[in-house]
């Protein structure tokens, strides 16, 4: 993997929903047992081409508007991406599906200049209702569920065989919750969906592709959570996803220290010696190619990462501090370990950005194109 910063892009927290860099040119936006083996691929009939459904997002934010740009976009055939982010591959002929308010979109749309939104060859709107008219940048509790009915038809039609992927639109975490309802974030929403085990949160752009052990936990708790049994199986995970997804015959894994200096031999912690050296030797000793534990600090080192296909961070800011620091705006959020392909922008809602036409939509194009892509070769194997 080689390094490749964005230029003229800032790096930011992935929690912070208010985060997305602004259009080019815009101006700058105010303030034990060993897991059991991959689910079966998404497959289809012979001859058809995949089905993709975006969830369109958080009404009041960017989401509806970058989803009518990425429908034009794709009716207009546009092209994949490549390296490491979409593992090679070309962008197929398929269908997308926007998930959504259908007036909301409709009115985004002609925002935008786009006079009839259900033209769009290759397009198709699956009405999802608001429950209170949207106001672009202003957050409003009654449109949580909404929101949630966005991503439960979504799940439902991929888990049904509908969907051969979900790319999901930016949402809003803190009002979901102020609604009442305790939601962690998209990938716990389809892993309890799904009723996975376990799944893996991997971001993929700027060449690199870095995968979390831990998602979404408070810095304290993330030493008690990181055990034996998770481990073995946050790895199983990612080889066997970037082995099938990816094609990556054999791949190449650096694994993260927890603590500074991945523990100093002990002297900085014990994590490395307990917990995550014995389940490196048991994995290598099955095959896989895995080095570590290595410390973060120099692991990302340019010419150092540049060795692997991947890299195991043990936590959230571990990991993808680095990553957006050389892909915002540019990046890809995946879902490893679900019976279905997800993909999803590296970006939050930007509340202040919403309904101005500034957004910049580079991250959804990408989250698109590896969508498409993976799921074409899903549908050719």
């Amino acid at each position: 993997m080689s390094t490749r910063p964005s230029a003229g892009l800032s790096a930011s927290g992935e929690a912070d929903p208010g985060n997305t860099p602004a259009a080019p040119g815009a101006p700058a936006a105010r303030g034990a047992a060993a897991p059991a083996a991959m689910p079966q691929p998404f497959t289809a009939s012979s001859g058809a081409v995949p089905s993709v459904w975006l969830t369109t997002g958080e009404p009041a934010g960017i989401g509806p508007e970058l989803s009518v740009r990425a429908a034009v976009r794709h009716a207009a055939g546009g092209p994949a991406s490549e390296g490491a982010v979409s593992g090679g591959g070309e962008a197929v002929p398929g269908e997308l599906v926007l998930v959504g308010d259908p007036g909301l979109l409709k009115a985004r749309a002609a925002a935008a200049g786009v006079t009839d939104l259900e033209a769009l060859a290759g397009v198709r709107l699956h009405p999802v209702p608001l429950a209170r008219p949207a106001e672009a940048g202003r957050l409003d509790p009654a449109n949580a569920p909404y929101v949630l009915q966005t991503l439960q038809v979504a799940a439902d039609a991929a888990l049904a065989g509908q969907a051969a992927a979900i790319v999901t639109a930016p949402v809003h975490k803190g009002v979901i919750n102020q609604a009442g309802v305790a939601f962690t974030g998209h990938t716990e929403f389809f892993q309890e969906h799904a009723g996975c085990e376990r799944v893996v949160m991997m971001l993929a752009g700027g060449g690199l592709r870095v995968a979390l052990a831990t998602t979404h936990l408070p810095l304290r708790a993330v030493a008690d959570a990181l055990t034996r049994e998770r481990l073995r199986q946050v790895l199983a995970i990612l080889h066997a996803s970037l082995r099938q997804s990816f094609g990556l015959p054999q791949p190449r894994i650096a694994v993260c220290g927890l603590n500074p200096h991945a523990g100093e031999g002990g002297h900085l912690g014990q994590e490395e010696i307990t917990v995550i050296e014995p389940v490196l030797a048991e994995l290598r000793a099955q095959g896989m190619a895995l080095d570590g534990p290595l410390p973060a600090d120099t692991l990302f080192v340019p010419d150092h990462v540049a060795r692997y296909d991947a890299v195991l961070a043990m936590y959230h800011d571990q990991g993808l501090p680095v990553l957006k620091h050389a892909s915002f705006g540019h990046g890809v959020n995946i879902t490893l370990g679900l019976p279905y392909l997800r993909t999803s922008v590296d970006h939050g809602t930007a509340l202040d950005l919403a309904g101005r036409g500034l957004a910049n939509p580079q991250s959804l194009f990408e989250a698109l194109d590896l969508a498409f892509a993976l799921a074409g070769r899903r549908v050719a194997a």
